[in-house]
């Protein structure tokens, strides 16, 4: 140490005496310049000496509270993506009932439409070219390793049975329109017989709205449904217009329109045809129906009228005889009277009158029916006695 610092160093610490007395004596203590060093040094090694215990207790507990973060955090994380796993679980799970109840939907529809199960490509099953393409990817391009196969399998048969029932709607669209050509052929406009459908359908329950999850939108079920519920009413209206002649008698002694009255000479609207035949001849039902009127009406003598639904009537007049009952059901070609020349009548003959909502229309063109319109009639026919057996005879 060089001698400035010595001489300081004895200038701070120089050396100093305690004098005190006790018991009558004076007594002193000295105290020199290097045990006030030594007790100065001692003094500052045990201060750092606690300083550094302090900042390493310190620094542990900092430590020790980043560690209990991390694993709150850990914890909170492994939390989370059990949430997810439960969450993904219910999801699956979900999306399995929603097919479920997509196939059921399916299912229902095709048997109460076609009375079955259309044979075709099975609306579920494995997946096929369009559901997974190549290079292993699903079809929203995502690798199928980054997929559960739980997902990517319920993602295949959804999209089948999306692909299923807007084939299947195509199909009953197509149907559609036919049914409603057959039914412009008889001189009727399908929009009235949708409408009265629409007025007179009967249909309710508690709104429970379809559960869809993480599935996508239904509205391929919903245009399935819309399709089939519109050719429902196409063809029931359809098979109610009368094909059927009402008499076997092929000749015709007065038409349909004005003429001249038989009995005035004056000129006279004819609502209906007149068929020339044999007293007590069998008067035919020209299709199916209920009857619902049996009796006499002015002018018309001995009447039956027969309601077809859809605001469609037919009208036999001038019977010599009855042979069914007011509420009766009918098929078409069913014997329901006699001919005969009751009423305003100038011989035996038949009076047929074809009514819509009230008002008379030309009965030939529903006598005078194409083959394919008969067809088309027909297969309507097939499918109502295929779905509900037990009114097959009804739908003649």
């Amino acid at each position: 140490m060089s001698a400035p610092w010595k001489e300081r160093l004895k200038k701070i610490f120089a050396e100093k005496e305690i004098f005190f007395r006790s018991h009558g004596q004076v007594r002193f203590l000295r105290i020199s310049t290097p045990i006030q060093v030594s007790a100065v040094l001692l003094g500052a090694a045990l201060f750092l000496g606690w300083l550094i215990v302090t900042l390493t207790m310190a620094w542990n507990q900092v430590s020790v509270a980043g560690d209990r973060a991390a694993m709150d955090a850990r914890a909170q994380s492994v939390a989370a993506e059990a949430r997810k796993v439960d969450a993904y679980k219910r999801s699956i799970g979900d999306i399995a009932a929603d097919l479920d109840r997509r196939q059921d939907l399916l299912d229902d529809m095709i048997r109460s439409q076609f009375g079955g199960t259309i044979e075709e490509t099975p609306v579920v099953g494995a997946p096929d070219a369009k559901t997974l393409k190549n290079d292993g990817e699903s079809p929203d391009g995502e690798k199928i390793s980054m997929v559960s196969p739980g997902t990517t399998a319920l993602r295949s048969v959804e999209e089948r049975q999306t692909r299923f029932a807007r084939h299947l709607a195509s199909l009953v669209n197509q149907r559609s329109a036919r049914v409603e050509a057959a039914i412009r052929s008889f001189g009727l406009k399908p929009e009235q017989i949708l409408a009265r459908v629409d007025r007179k359908t009967a249909q309710g329950g508690p709104f429970t709205p379809w559960a869809k999850g993480d599935a996508p939108d239904d509205d391929a079920l919903s245009d399935l449904a819309g399709a089939l519920a519109r050719l429902n009413a196409l063809e029931h209206g359809l098979v109610s217009i009368p094909s059927g002649r009402p008499t076997a008698s092929p000749m015709l002694t007065s038409s349909y329109g004005y003429r001249r009255d038989p009995f005035n000479g004056h000129a006279a609207f004819h609502a209906g045809l007149d068929f020339r035949g044999n007293y007590g001849q069998p008067i035919l039902a020209a299709a199916a129906g209920r009857v619902s009127f049996v009796g006499q009406r002015q002018g018309y003598g001995k009447v039956i009228e027969i309601e077809h639904g859809h605001g469609i009537m037919t009208r036999y007049a001038h019977l010599s005889g009855f042979g069914v009952r007011p509420g009766q059901q009918v098929p078409r070609g069913t014997a329901i009277g006699r001919m005969g020349s009751t009423g305003r009548s100038t011989g035996t003959h038949l009076h047929f009158e074809v009514r819509f909502n009230g008002n008379p229309i030309n009965p030939r063109r529903f006598l005078e029916v194409k083959d394919d319109v008969l067809k088309v009639q027909q297969i309507a026919k097939q499918r109502f006695a295929r779905v509900t057996p037990q009114t097959s005879d009804e739908n003649g």
